[in-house]
This record gives structure tokens, sequence and C-alpha cells, in this order.
């Protein structure tokens, strides 16, 4: 058994600490999945540094709360939570219009909220649901709130992946799964079409004033991880002190929030508050080009 002062030496290893004192008054964020874990410190955090935050929640009960939470930790919050269901692309055009009725301007996307390892099931458009949510769900809003964030100009698009997008690969012939379902292998798909997504992005949106940035979190103790079984589960149970807490968890986030652009490198794929290489598969120019037009046309969108 490993003494406290060990786990501690050995916890410094996985977890770069981080602080910024940068001021976001007169900013708008918008972070989906805000209810809880990652999602929720994340808009804590860009409240303390005075944004308006809006909570893209799926469970309103629970972003309510949030919002609530958020209201009570940190003095002069300017925080409200709205009804976001990724599953469902009607529920995404609907929050799309009330954001446009109610915002005036939008400078940061960050597009947090995910569902991992789950069993097979299918979106409301009848998507795979990790593809579905992960990706498809986060493409699409970004579409649809393009025109703001280019209003706000500038601006930047945040997509939260995982280190375990290098275990991905883009699917074409079976991105539904009906073949052949792996939890994890659907997973790690739409993690890596995070990553693709962020750098055919990049080059669509930069002359338009707004930039994107791929982030991994790190392995973090929330509740992402509840449908990974055995014998995951028993393994990161064991080795729970090494993980992430929720608040460290955002760091690379707030990092690629508040940084100055010239500093960070749109399309870039960044971990522990520093730019780093992503997966061979992520980098492929090819495949984000054709995902791109892929995700179009199971959208019906025209995106040019």
């Amino acid at each position: 058994m490993l003494s406290a002062t060990e786990m501690q030496a050995m916890r410094s290893l996985f977890v770069t600490m981080w602080s910024s004192d940068v001021c976001l008054e007169g900013k708008t964020a918008l972070v989906t999945g805000a209810n809880s874990g990652i999602g929720k410190e994340t808009a804590k955090d860009l409240a303390a540094r005075g944004a308006r935050v809006i909570l893209a929640c799926r469970d309103m009960a629970k972003g309510e709360q949030a919002a609530r939470d958020i209201l009570r930790e940190v003095k002069g919050a300017k925080v409200v939570a709205k009804h976001l269901d990724l599953a469902d692309t009607k529920s995404i055009c609907q929050f799309a219009e009330n954001v446009y009725n109610t915002e005036k301007t939008l400078h940061y996307l960050i597009n947090n909220a995910g569902v991992a390892i789950c069993p097979h099931s299918i979106t409301a458009d009848g998507f795979e649901m990790q593809f579905g949510v992960n990706h498809l769900g986060h493409f699409f809003l970004t579409f649809l709130l393009m025109d703001l964030l280019k209003h706000s100009a500038p601006s930047r698009v945040i997509n939260v992946s995982s280190a375990l997008h290098a275990m991905g690969k883009i699917q074409f012939d079976d991105l539904g799964g009906e073949k052949d379902y792996n939890p994890i292998r659907a997973y790690t798909q739409s993690k890596l079409a995070n990553v693709l997504f962020t750098r055919e992005l990049a080059k669509r949106i930069e002359a338009l004033g707004v930039t994107a940035y791929a982030v991994d979190p790190g392995m973090a103790n929330t509740g992402i991880i509840r449908h990974i079984k055995h014998p995951l589960q028993d393994m990161i149970k064991r080795f729970s002190f090494l993980l992430k807490t929720p608040e460290e968890g955002v760091f690379t986030t707030i990092y690629c929030v508040i940084t100055a652009e010239n500093k960070l490198l749109t399309g870039g794929y960044y971990k522990d508050c520093a730019i780093t290489d992503s997966s061979r598969s992520g980098q492929d120019d090819g495949t984000a080009l054709k995902l791109w037009a892929v995700s179009c046309h199971l959208l019906g969108i025209r995106w040019r």
C-alpha cells in the first residue's frame, strides 16, 4: 500500500497545476453539459471571471440546481440554465433559436457534454448515441450558432475530446455500429471525430474571426465514467487517487478560453495547458474533410 506522500508524488505526475486571473467581464460563454462534472466547474470558473454563462443542459432540474449552486458560490455570478438535448436535432434547433432571441453576443462556445462507453442506443434522429451526441450534436450546434459567433468575433469554439481519441478510427462503413457495436470503439470514434472536426472547422472559420481548439481534459473523476464496466471500473477505483478532480479537469479548457490568441494555434490539440500532437489519425486532413461532408449529409445541412 502506498503512503499518502507517495500517492501525492505519483498524482503530481498526472496533474498540471495552473492558474490565471484574466477577467472576462462583458463576455458571454456557453457550456454544454454544464450541470455536473467538468462542465459545471468550467461554468463556475468562467462566472467567477465575470462572464455571462449559459448552462446548456439536458436535465433542466439539474441545470437549474447547478445555476443556483454557482450563484451561491460566486458573488455576482451571471448564469442561466437553458434546455438542450444533443440527442435530438429538434431540441438543438429550439435551443439555438432561444439563444438568438436572448443573447446579443457569444464569445465562447464550449462543446463539453458527452456520453461515454454506454450500451447501444440511438438518438431521436436514429444516430448511434455516442457519435450522435459527442460529435453530430455539437457539429450541428456549432453550425447553428456560427452567425452569432461571427458577429461576436473574436470568438472561440472549444471541443472537449479525450486522449482515447488515439484509439479511434472513423468507421465510415459502419458509423452507427449496426454491423458490430462495441461501446469503447464507438466512444473512441466519437472523440477522434471531435479532433478532426476541430481541425477542419478551424480552416473554414479563421477568416471570420473565429478560432477553434480541441482539448484533452485528462481523466477526471466525474459521472461520465459511470457506464464503464468490469474490469476497467475496478481498475479505475483502485487508482482513483490518480484521477483529476473536476476542478483540475477544467484547466486546459480555461487555458484555451483566456490565453491570448497569438499564443494559441487554431485547430490545435491541447493537453495540460499546452499544445501537443494529436494521434496520427487526428492529423489526417483527408479523413477530416470526409467526416465533414458525411456529417453535413447526415444532418441534412449545407455548411460551406
